[in-house]
């Protein structure tokens, strides 16, 4: 029997991520800065427990980790999903925005790691940490969304480089994906005049990705499973691009392909 810690696990992806683990068999701790999403998620699967902590407070997370080893045993996988903005460009974010976007989608991971690798290497466990498309490629003013991803790349590989004997450690880089956190983005897209709704945005920043639409949650949580699981005990360090195609795509050709501007 598995024990896993999932950051960020109240919605989208954390969420689906701890559905998945659980259906497989596996008890699943959940955690966040809110406590009722958390709770909604534990109320709605067996074997899913919320508890509630900051993933970028390393004296919650030591707590946190210390509870989960108490209660199950051991801790063989965690996941660092939790994340958040950092919308705009270098010129134009402050220094608070700055350290708040970093905090959310690199500190979190950090701490989370730095506090979980003891029982993750005495349980000879996995760690996945979530990134985004975003790791890889830069959009437009996201200075500190995209900086934080691309170094929670960085993380990971020195996690495998420096623990790698003991602990697995890998990554996946999401294109777009049907969360709260992305309709977010969507509406805000329609309020642009760029879609007339939701569902003609996610066409239209989907429309060049080859598979022509955005991911599932529980797309993603396959993804994850699989390299918490014994079918990737001989991935480490790698990062998993899980994007529908978007990353194969030559966006300089874009102007070449006849449908291009087609919605799906």
């Amino acid at each position: 029997m598995s024990t896993y810690l999932v950051t960020g696990g109240g919605t989208g992806i954390g969420a689906a991520v701890a559905a998945r683990l659980a259906a497989d068999g596996g008890d699943v701790v959940v955690s966040g800065r809110r406590r009722e999403p958390l709770d909604e998620v534990a109320s709605a699967h067996q074997r899913v427990v919320a508890m509630p902590a900051d993933a970028a407070d390393g004296a919650a997370m030591g707590r946190l980790v210390a509870d989960v080893v108490e209660l199950y045993g051991s801790l063989d996988g965690v996941v660092a999903n939790a994340g958040g903005h950092g919308y705009d460009s270098v010129g134009d974010t402050s220094d608070e925005a700055w350290r708040s976007s970093l905090d959310a989608n690199l500190t979190t991971a950090f701490v989370t790691a730095r506090e979980s690798l003891r029982a993750l290497e005495r349980s000879g466990g996995a760690f996945v940490a979530v990134s985004s498309l975003a790791g890889l490629r830069a959009a437009p003013e996201t200075a500190g969304y995209t900086v934080g991803k691309h170094a929670l790349l960085g993380l990971v590989r020195s996690i495998a480089r420096d623990h790698g004997h003991r602990v697995r450690a890998n990554a996946v880089c999401p294109g777009w994906v049907r969360t709260p956190m992305a309709d977010e983005e969507m509406r805000v897209l329609v309020e642009g005049g760029g879609a007339a709704d939701v569902e003609a945005a996610y066409a239209t920043v989907t429309r060049d990705v080859p598979l022509r639409r955005p991911a599932a949650p529980e797309e993603i949580a396959g993804v994850v499973a699989f390299l918490l699981g014994p079918d990737a005990a001989y991935v480490q360090g790698a990062t998993l691009v899980v994007d529908g195609g978007a990353h194969i795509v030559d966006v300089p050709t874009l102007a070449f392909d006849g449908k291009a501007g087609d919605a799906p």
